[in-house]
């Protein structure tokens, strides 16, 4: 008889069986007939379609309307003597996303691999023959070289001074404050007036200060809601139903229209100022609900082996209960960030130039009158770009927090 040992069986998920480009396909396209009439059919009229587009693109659309605008599009009416605190700006963001990837890399056996070789050389190809960045190339270049160099600094002090993820954390946040800084001035800088700022400046900006309020707002809102004192929860579900019931177009408006009716004469915030609270305050509502379902997730159990321990409530929650929680829930928050991002684009309605403003606004002008299509395919290719990337990190963060297998 064969002996069986405990080393017979494995908690190791079974090896998966990576399958080519034609077996892949023979199994998840064309595994019977009707799947094969179905592929054809939509690879048809996909084909279709994307030659359409490219030969509109090639022959009949009309580009020049974006190079002749792009410093519309990236930061409105931004003064162009004072594009050099917007440059110094990027090359700060940038700096820091090479040390965060640097940092959360450290690990891994090659930091450059082909793909991102590949990455970097299409990137430094498309800034070159690309016409509205070719002239600003020989500034993107070096920010280019920048994200490389602290990518590879990062990785050797991440692998030295394992805890130096909490400082860049801090630097990150620092880093707003030096972005608003450098934005509007004061201190030593050229005051910037906020009717100035526009384009993908300020949707980034409102986009990232409605994300960074909206969070522990939605936070405090899901624990109010599953709060044992009657009138916190009362409160907080009273709140998350009225605004969700609310469309985001009525709250814009009150905030610029009746929020100043509150307040002494003379003491009315900055319409974006205005913009942003809205924002966070709507987002802040749907944010709470799946933060909630993330605490619904978690079993009863894990609150009650920390409670068996001597554990309070506050560090139940903040050891215990709410690192499973975000973790089930990071899908549907940045999901409710990526549309929190695209919301930005109502901010036109109540008269902020953002980027879908900018170009309404160039729209507008009549030497580009009818070039709807050209515009709006650019403006679509770049809140795909900041999406996407959003999308990309969340998995990138799941895939790293996941400790089932």
């Amino acid at each position: 008889m064969t002996s069986v040992t405990p080393d017979s069986f494995s908690s190791a998920p079974p090896d998966v069986v990576a399958l080519g480009p034609v077996p892949w396909a023979k199994k998840n396209l064309f595994s019977d007939w009707f799947n094969s009439l179905l592929t054809l059919v939509i690879a048809g009229i996909f084909s279709w379609g994307m030659i359409r587009l490219v030969s509109w693109a090639l022959t009949t659309a009309q580009w020049e309307v974006i190079p002749n605008n792009f410093g519309l599009f990236m930061t409105g009416t931004f003064p162009i003597n004072l594009y050099p605190r917007i440059w110094a700006l990027l090359a700060i963001v940038c700096g820091l996303a090479g040390l965060s990837w640097g940092v959360l890399g450290r690990n891994l056996s090659t930091l450059f691999s082909r793909n991102v070789l590949i990455g970097f050389g299409v990137a430094c190809a498309f800034m070159v023959l690309f016409p509205p960045t070719r002239p600003s190339s020989l500034i993107l270049l070096p920010i280019v070289a920048l994200v490389a160099g602290t990518a590879a600094a990062g990785r050797q002090i991440g692998r030295k001074f394992p805890g130096v993820g909490k400082w860049i954390s801090l630097a990150w946040f620092l880093s707003y404050f030096v972005a608003l800084w450098l934005i509007g001035g004061g201190l030593g800088l050229t005051k910037v007036s906020t009717n100035d700022w526009g384009g993908l400046l300020l949707t980034l900006f409102t986009a990232v200060s409605g994300i960074a309020l909206c969070f522990p707002l939605g936070l405090l809102l899901a624990l109010g809601r599953r709060s044992a004192l009657p009138i916190v929860r009362g409160l907080s579900t009273l709140y998350i139903e009225i605004v969700r019931g609310v469309p985001l177009v009525a709250v814009l408006f009150m905030g610029q229209v009746m929020i100043p009716l509150f307040l002494p004469l003379g003491s009315r915030p900055d319409r974006i100022l205005r913009a942003i609270i809205a924002l966070a305050l709507f987002s802040a509502a749907y944010l709470a609900e799946n933060v909630r379902a993330g605490l619904q997730a978690v079993p009863r159990g894990q609150q009650e082996a920390a409670m068996s321990l001597g554990l309070n409530t506050p560090t139940t929650l903040g050891l215990i209960i709410l690192p499973q929680a975000l973790k089930i829930a990071i899908p549907a928050i940045v999901g409710q960030f990526i549309s929190l991002f695209q919301d930005t684009t109502l901010l036109s309605i109540v008269g902020l130039a953002e980027l879908l403003g900018i170009g309404k606004s160039i729209l507008a002008n009549p030497s580009y009158l009818g070039r709807y299509a050209e515009v709006y395919l650019f403006l679509a290719v770049i809140y795909w770009f900041f999406c996407y990337a959003m999308s990309l990190g969340s998995r990138k963060i799941e895939e790293k927090l996941n400790t089932d297998n």
